[in-house]
């Protein structure tokens, strides 16, 4: 009997020790991190030549191991109202004040944006500082993917075809290619899972090239390269997936 109670002390003895090793409160720990995130930013490069100040919306998953690095993927969707030249876009199918002649006699009613997206995939390290537990800290990682961004020219009656399906596309800029990007930042995980969230500035540089053959506004083929940057703060609320909640252990 006295036997078997020292082995039931030994063994609750062990198990509290692994268990409070692994508290996120009192520990680094792995965790599966899903998170939303929106940023502004401005365009600089050549992409500041056709947009001005956008932003951006997305998914993403980060797993933050015990040594606090971190590895994600993430895709963003761009979008933004603000154009620069709008007067040279439909440059040959606009009347001498600017405005596009329907099917039906009258000016068309159409409006530009900008839309794109992204895909990345990134690596960083949680440096911890400033938070309630090592878990928090700050943030710096850098990552690399695909992107691309265009115009849009939204068409809601659809009465004038000649800025609607595939000749829209002859007008939209659509640009593509490889996209690097380096964020620097904080990273907070509350102990009570309330309040888990990164912030910070956010900088992107890509190398695109003109994904369609021919430009009907300037009247050309197209094979030009480029790039673009685009710069600014973003923020991002996470859901992290915990084995157990944050006041309790982990086992791994």
């Amino acid at each position: 009997m006295k036997k078997t109670l020292a082995i039931l002390l030994l063994s609750l003895t062990v198990n509290a020790g692994i268990m409070a090793q692994y508290s996120i409160q009192d520990s680094a720990i792995s965790t599966n991190l899903i998170f939303g995130s929106f940023s502004y930013l401005l365009p600089g490069g050549d992409m500041a030549t056709r947009y001005g100040s956008f932003a951006m919306i997305g998914p993403g998953y980060m797993f933050k191991t015990r040594s606090n690095w971190i590895l994600g993927l993430e895709s963003n969707f761009m979008f933004g109202d603000r154009l620069k030249n709008e007067d040279n876009i439909l440059k040959g199918i606009t009347t001498s004040d600017g405005n596009v002649i329907d099917l039906e006699g009258t000016y068309a009613d159409y409006h530009f944006f900008m839309r794109g997206f992204s895909a990345v995939g990134r690596i960083g390290k949680v440096v911890p500082a400033f938070g309630q537990n090592p878990n928090s800290g700050i943030l710096v990682s850098m990552g690399g993917g695909y992107v691309q961004h265009k115009i849009r020219i939204e068409h809601k009656d659809k009465t004038a075809p000649q800025i609607i399906n595939d000749y829209a596309k002859g007008y939209d800029e659509l640009k593509e290619g490889l996209v690097t990007n380096l964020f620097l930042g904080y990273l907070y995980l509350s102990n009570n899972n309330k309040v888990n969230f990164f912030a910070g500035i956010d900088v992107s540089l890509a190398f695109t090239h003109d994904a369609r053959p021919y430009s009907f506004s300037g009247q050309k083929y197209l094979n030009g390269e480029f790039i673009d940057t685009f710069t600014g703060i973003r923020a991002g609320w996470i859901f992290p997936v915990y084995r157990r909640a944050p006041r309790e252990f982990y086992y791994y």
